[in-house]
């Protein structure tokens, strides 16, 4: 008999504990707001979809998200500071493999960016945001850490300077944008870093004389727009 009340004792206690518990999460203010931890899963799932601290309706500490396959590795982690609503976020693979991480404000993403290699830790692209928008240089890297491409963005869209460079680091484009059209002189090279190819765009398109090299000499012109024969 002992026995048997012993065992109802403790099945209640658990019952009373995890009903508290459950009682402590999903809270509203007094304004009907969200605040404390909230925990959601997908509907007509046990997957967890997100689970974070709210204060008074406000994001605070870190919030995790998850997606339908991800069981318990979140595909999203974001570390909310309250003093001036910049969020540090990290994007990770189903596997839990970083792929990006930097700041956001609101929806808009901020200062560096940085993304990794698929198969490394290493350094993919480096890229700054203004606003939501890209701004300044944009950098990708080989799997090695050489550049392969700089290209300069001003509100969002290209502007300027557009290079491309081999694994061994030789030039092999030096393009030019304006308001995010290829415009101005081109420059094609080859692996030794010769000219092979040079001419000039206009609003994205071959614009003028183009030349075409071989051993250092001109072996072919071409002048656009082509005339119709």
């Amino acid at each position: 008999m002992k026995k048997i009340a012993f065992i109802l004792f403790f099945g209640i206690l658990f019952c009373s504990l995890n009903a508290f518990s459950q009682s402590e999460i999903n809270q509203m203010d007094a304004q009907g707001k969200r605040h404390g931890i909230w925990k959601k899963n997908y509907e007509g799932t046990t997957q967890l979809r997100y689970e974070g601290t709210f204060e008074h309706g406000k994001e605070v500490g870190e919030f995790k998200f998850y997606c339908e396959e991800c069981k318990d590795k979140p595909t999203v982690i974001k570390k909310f500071n309250s003093k001036d609503d910049v969020a540090e976020v990290k994007y990770f693979t189903i596997k839990g493999k970083l792929v990006s991480e930097g700041k956001m404000k609101d929806k808009d993403r901020i200062g560096e960016w940085v993304y990794y290699h698929e198969k490394s830790n290493n350094v993919m692209t480096r890229e700054n945001y203004s606003n939501g928008k890209l701004e300044g240089k944009v950098i990708t890297y080989y799997p090695s850490g050489k550049i392969t491409e700089e290209i300069t963005y001003k509100n969002g869209v290209k502007e300027g300077e557009d290079n491309y460079y081999s694994p061994e680091g030789v030039l092999l484009k030096k393009l030019l944008y304006r308001e995010d059209q290829l415009q101005g002189q081109a420059f094609y090279y080859d692996a030794f870093g010769n000219v092979v190819i040079e001419g000039f765009y206009k609003d994205d398109k071959k614009h003028g004389l183009w030349k075409y090299y071989k051993d250092g000499k001109v072996v072919l012109e071409e002048t656009f727009p082509k005339k119709d024969k």
